[in-house]
Formats: structure tokens, sequence, C-alpha cells
């Protein structure tokens, strides 16, 4: 369905998310598939103002995405382009939104979504979210290989 490149990395989405714009999903030696699209996406947003109204004019529509993944159980990165936390404290965006509103509003997604939010370049975006996907592939990949780690410790 879409396609995206950046920095020679190829991300595509070939089914509709539940929530995100990205997931991956990988297949294993024996042919079985290992899909995080119900417990880790990431949503992307291309700066603070395209956040900003995600904030305001579409609060209910953004906000019901994020629900969607609490209430699978599911990891939900906000990755940001062209932010900072400095730029936001700053009010450094187009937007009628007041800078102690806007930070209020991205540390409650903070705590009320369990979201991880990552601010970055563009030119990286495309390595952030094949590096993103591929440690968390690994990470349950290497509880599949070793289940009493999970018992030992």
């Amino acid at each position: 369905m879409t396609q995206e490149r950046r920095a020679g990395a190829a991300i595509r989405s070939h089914r509709k998310l539940d929530f995100g714009d990205y997931s991956a999903a990988c297949t294993l030696e024996d042919g079985t598939e290992l899909d995080l699209s119900g417990s880790v996406a990431i949503e992307r947003k291309m700066d603070l103002d395209e956040l900003c109204g995600c904030f305001c004019r579409s609060r209910d529509r953004f906000e019901r995405e994020f629900i969607r993944a609490k209430n699978a159980d599911a990891k939900l990165y906000l990755l940001i382009e062209n932010g900072t936390w400095e730029k936001a404290y700053a009010g450094k965006y187009r937007s009628r939104m007041q800078p102690k509103a806007f930070v209020a509003s991205l540390t409650a997604w903070l705590a009320r979504y369990n979201c991880q939010i990552i601010f970055c370049e563009p030119a990286t975006t495309g390595k952030l979210i094949r590096e993103v996907f591929y440690r968390e592939l690994k990470e349950r990949l290497e509880v599949m290989e070793c289940p009493q780690a999970i018992t030992d410790s």
C-alpha cells in the first residue's frame, strides 16, 4: 500500500495498521511470521507543527489511536522529525498552542499511553525506524530462544 524511502531504507506497509504509521514483521527459519503490528508501532510526525495540529484540531482521532494501542497493551513510539524538547518549550512551531499546553500534552501522552517520544532529523528517520524494529524483533527472538531467562530473573 505505502512505501517510503529514506537513507537507503525501504519501509513498506502491506496492510492497514490499527495504530501507528509503521510496524514490522519477519519470517523465521521455520517459515512462521513474527509480526509486531499488534504490539509495536511507530507514529511519525514531520514536525512540531503537525503534532500541534494533532493535539488541537484532530485530538479526538489522535487520542483514539493511542487508546487502541494502550488497549492492545502495545508500545507506540511517537517519532517527531525536526523537533526537540527545547523547541517545544520555546514555542518554535507554527500554532497558537501555547508552549506550556504543548509540553503538557506531550508529557501527558508519555504518562497516559506509555509511549516513547523520539526526536530526529528527517535524514535519520529511515535508519531510526529500521533500528527500532530491528531491536524490538531481536528482543522478542532472544526471549523465544531462552524462555527460561524470564523465569530465572
